[in-house]
């Protein structure tokens, strides 16, 4: 490996930062991000049936602004492995994020609100391949669980307060949503000046998992991605085509009067605090077990089906709060994975892919659970838990394999 060098450089370490502070200052950023599109998105579903929209697009549009944040990462993955610009790439999507979100508030029509929605997921899909690996670098040294938790958990930070804010501006301003996403926009300006800081501190986060002990061999950029990886990443498929999008679940709040549209957000903020705690968790028995931590999320996501659509205020409660346990697992443990079964010089090929094919999975899944919502609830959650137990099989397959050592 080629040391690192330069004035800055002590024992290949970037710039006098260690790995976990790394971790906890990037994880300020997503938590100040998080801050703002969080408190976007824990309002979309009311948001979008204010100006019109049916169950069928509200869901169909949650389920592409998820798509776009998923599937265009395989032209950001592939991209960021070539041109190596991962600060770059990472900072551009933040912007874009932060640009969209005070201007859904004030868009007046359907079809500009459903541009911004899927725009801010935009910029999501090209930051992600790129933070990701970033952040994969770091966590070599901490523990791959451990390091992508943590971050996950202080994002909820973020998601936790965002719709609060949100909530008490609908509050005093009579549901006007101007002003809600609007006060947004100052999160989103601190969250790129911290990004630009840590830039210039660690222009070089690949130095950690050079000074880690090597655990797998650099893959040549055109190498071949491991079989594993494949099995997981179509297991990670079947779980989402199975998750129905928080927009879903708060217009059935909403439609079904089992909450006012200002007491949503409270309840999506719930959601994110129970995010970090199943982050935190997952994470740490990933380390300890490896990939059976993560059995549990298909059994979420089925249960979310099961509670989350009923016409009892509290059993719709638990169903979102379970809602919030798998995003918490979907958006750290799972990546972690990634990480583990992907040499680092196929890395953000590998999440670009990988997001890809979840991308086209919650498509289908917020058209899915959109458009069987409409039809009859009894066969959505059936088709849910039906698609569950096949994640399930396949999640076995890709630990038969990681075992045999088909991942390396």
């Amino acid at each position: 490996m080629k040391p690192v060098t330069g004035a800055g450089a002590e024992l290949g370490r970037p710039v006098g930062m260690r790995p976990w502070r790394f971790v906890v200052w990037f994880g300020t950023v997503s938590l100040l991000a998080d801050f703002v599109y969080e408190g976007a998105r824990s309002v979309t579903g009311p948001l979008l049936a204010s100006l019109g929209a049916s169950s069928l697009i509200v869901g169909v549009v949650t389920g592409a602004g998820e798509a776009a944040a998923l599937g265009l990462r395989l032209v950001s993955g592939p991209l960021a492995d070539r041109t190596r610009r991962f600060w770059g790439l990472a900072i551009a999507g933040y912007a874009l994020t932060v640009v969209s979100v005070p201007l859904l508030g004030v868009a007046g029509v359907l079809w500009a609100a459903c541009v911004l929605v899927i725009a801010e997921r935009v910029g999501k899909a090209v930051r992600s391949p790129a933070k990701d690996t970033l952040l994969s670098h770091a966590t070599a040294a901490t523990g791959r669980g451990r390091g992508f938790a943590v971050h996950e958990a202080m994002d909820q930070i973020g998601a936790l307060v965002g719709p609060l804010l949100v909530a008490g501006v609908l509050a005093l301003t009579g549901d006007d949503y101007a002003p809600a996403l609007g006060v947004l926009a100052v999160p989103g300006v601190a969250a790129l000046g911290l990004l630009v800081w840590l830039r210039a501190r660690v222009p070089d986060p690949e130095a950690y998992e050079r000074e880690a002990v090597a655990k797998t061999p650099q893959a040549a950029p055109g190498g071949r991605l491991p079989t594993a990886f494949w099995t997981y990443a179509a297991f990670t498929a079947a779980t989402t085509a199975g998750f129905a999008t928080f927009g879903v679940l708060s217009y059935h709040l909403v439609q079904r009067h089992l909450l006012t549209t200002a007491w949503v957000p409270v309840l999506y903020a719930g959601a994110m605090a129970v995010d970090a705690v199943a982050a935190l968790a997952t994470g740490w028995l990933y380390d300890r077990h490896g990939p059976r931590a993560l059995v549990v999320l298909p059994v979420l996501t089925a249960a979310v089906a099961c509670l989350a659509f009923t016409n009892t205020v509290a059993l719709a409660a638990a169903g979102s709060l379970m809602w919030g346990a798998a995003m918490g697992i979907q958006e750290s443990t799972l990546r972690a994975m990634v990480a583990d079964l992907v040499p680092s010089g196929r890395r953000a090929t590998a999440y670009g892919i990988f997001a890809g094919v979840v991308g086209a999975a919650s498509l289908a899944g917020g058209a899915l659970t959109g458009g069987l919502y409409g039809y009859s609830i009894p066969v959505l959650i059936t088709v849910v838990v039906v698609i569950q137990v096949l994640a399930l099989a396949l999640l076995t397959v890709t630990a038969a394999r990681r075992t045999r050592g088909e991942a390396r």
